[in-house]
């Protein structure tokens, strides 16, 4: 288990749980087992079963969780999750937590399915951004790999991704690339943002290895891809584009025909619906 999850299913007990599930232990009685099942009901992409599975291991050991599917599975309404066995108290103790999880994460690999799908057989993949939920970025992230997506750089520590104002305090980006070139490891890429053509010339000049088109209509993505390539001919296209910015369901079909090779989409985490779940005693 990795401890990042162990860590956020321990807050997420602090928040609901804290000293003890007062309507549950008023209630039942102590030496009741009980059994139920985890059970979608709607069609969704299903993702969170570590998150779910550590919280009946927190709530208590002797709860048994048994998933009946796995993470990226397609699932329709009524498909079975998990099943969960043990003190019927811990059960109860345990329902909304387990559910928090897997309905959040389920709707961020949903909702991130229904835009890979969108982009159709283009070559360009959808890919997430920072905009993640504070302190569930290793799981929303991993949602987005179960939904089809994949993952931008994880944190400020592992990427390099010069902005707009970087940029401006660092005078241009002749100046940030070079600076950020001296310090990183050769293993790293740099990429730039452009909000223009001209930015991109500047990116492309100061040999930048992917370049961020930040809110560019399909027109000017067009133009920016064939900019690029014309940069590097007569050899193939080195260096590598992504758009972003304001896309949505129903223009990243046509962004996917640019010929870019990434599409951030920050919705993916930060405007994900909940999905609908619920637990169900035999």
């Amino acid at each position: 288990m990795n401890p990042a999850v162990k860590d956020i299913v321990a807050l997420a007990l602090r928040e609901d749980v804290g000293p003890g599930d007062l309507t549950t232990s008023s209630i039942i009685p102590e030496g009741l087992e009980g059994r139920a099942r985890l059970r979608a009901r709607e069609a969704l992409v299903l993702s969170g079963l570590a998150a779910a599975a550590e919280t009946a291991r927190q709530v208590d050991r002797r709860l048994v969780f048994t998933p009946l599917a796995a993470d990226g599975d397609r699932l329709g309404p009524g498909a079975e999750i998990a099943r969960l066995d043990g003190p019927a108290a811990c059960i109860l103790t345990a329902e909304r937590v387990c559910l928090n999880f897997l309905m959040r994460l389920s709707g961020v690999a949903t909702l991130t399915a229904r835009y890979v799908q969108a982009v159709g057989r283009a070559p360009a993949a959808v890919v997430d951004t920072r905009k993640t939920t504070p302190g569930l970025r290793f799981l929303e992230k991993a949602a987005v790999r179960h939904g089809g997506g994949r993952n931008h750089r994880f944190a400020l520590y592992d990427g390099l991704l010069i902005k707009d104002n970087h940029i401006a305090a660092a005078g241009s980006i002749a100046l940030a690339v070079a600076r950020a070139r001296a310090a990183a490891p050769h293993t790293l890429k740099i990429e730039v943002e452009a909000d223009t053509l001209e930015q991109l010339k500047e990116a492309l000049a100061a040999g930048a290895d992917l370049v961020l088109l930040d809110n560019m209509g399909p027109d000017l993505l067009r133009r920016a891809v064939a900019l690029t390539e014309a940069f590097h001919a007569p050899g193939p296209r080195r260096t590598g584009l992504e758009a972003s910015g304001g896309i949505t369901l129903e223009t990243i079909g046509e962004v996917a025909q640019t010929g870019v090779d990434l599409i951030s989409v920050g919705a993916l985490t930060h405007s994900a619906p909940a999905v609908d779940l619920g637990l169900d005693w035999d």
